[in-house]
Order: structure tokens, then C-alpha cells, then sequence
């Protein structure tokens, strides 16, 4: 049988665990056709590119799929007619890695272990903090001189 991925996005005001009651429904709708779920991923709640029937934000859910044709047509109808669902979309795919992270939650990883970890060197600025004394720096224009090192005639002195 043909492998599909299919991304659907349901409302965010709505729970996880309703958005993986709709996930039951179309899980059930597969299984019953003689299909089978080989991967299911909640991607959580994430923000939308554009507003879609007033919502900003929408629970992704990942369903990979080893099913016939008509059972996945069957699938669409459903999604298409729950209300709860904003978009959904399938593709077909040669192979389903059910272990393997999806890209979108090896990203979110990568993105944790780097917010937490060392970050490496600062980069080199051109001006410190703005005065030059953490480099060693002896040149005159970065450090300010108080008034009684002035030598007179400088600083409207006279």
C-alpha cells in the first residue's frame, strides 16, 4: 500500500487532548479501511503565517500513514467536514521513519540545546563597553579624563 503524511492544524482554542480525539477519529477511519498509523506527532501549538478563520495560532499534528487510496480520500472528507480542523494537508511519501524525529521536532531540539549550552566567544566589537579598558586599551580618545588631570587650557579653562 501507498505511504502518506498528513499535517492537519485544529483551532487553538482547543486541548490537546480534543485535538488527539479528532487524531482517534481519523486513526479509526484508517484502521477500519484496512490501513495502518505508523507515526503520529503533536507539534504543539504553533503560530500560523496568516490568520485563518480569525485564528492566529493552531495545534500541528503530524499522522504518518501506510494506507489505501480511498482510505486516505476518505480521511480528507472527514478532516474537511470536522470543524475543528483549520487546514489539513497529505502528501506521499517512499518511506516513513516511525523512530526518527520529524524535521520540525529535531529543530525545536537543536534550538533547546543551543539557547542553553555555551554560546562560544563573543565576537570581536569594535568598542567593548565603550571604553576601552577591558582590552588594555591606552589610547586617549576611549577613556575620559576627570578635570583635574586636564592640563589648562583645555576644557574652557582659562
Amino acid at each position: 500500500m501507498p505511504l502518506y503524511e498528513t499535517v492537519l492544524i485544529a483551532r487553538n482554542d482547543l486541548t490537546q487532548q480534543q485535538v488527539d480525539t479528532i487524531t482517534d477519529q481519523i486513526s479509526s477511519v484508517i484502521t477500519e479501511a484496512g490501513g495502518e498509523v505508523k507515526k503520529r506527532e503533536y507539534w504543539g501549538l504553533r503560530g500560523l503565517a496568516y490568520r485563518i478563520k480569525k485564528n492566529r495560532k493552531g495545534h500541528y499534528m503530524l499522522l504518518g500513514l501506510d494506507c489505501s487510496a480511498a482510505a486516505e480520500q476518505e480521511m480528507a472528507r472527514q478532516l474537511g467536514l470536522n470543524e475543528d480542523v483549520l487546514r489539513h494537508m497529505t502528501i506521499r511519501v517512499e518511506a516513513i521513519d516511525a523512530e526518527a524525529p520529524s524535521a520540525i521536532l529535531a529543530k525545536r531540539g537543536d534550538d533547546r540545546e543551543r539557547d542553553r549550552g555555551f554560546r562560544g566567544p563573543r565576537p570581536a566589537g569594535r568598542f567593548g563597553s565603550g571604553r576601552g579598558r577591558e582590552r588594555g586599551d591606552d589610547r586617549e580618545e576611549f577613556r575620559a579624563r576627570p578635570r583635574d588631570e586636564m592640563e589648562p587650557g583645555q576644557g574652557g579653562e582659562e
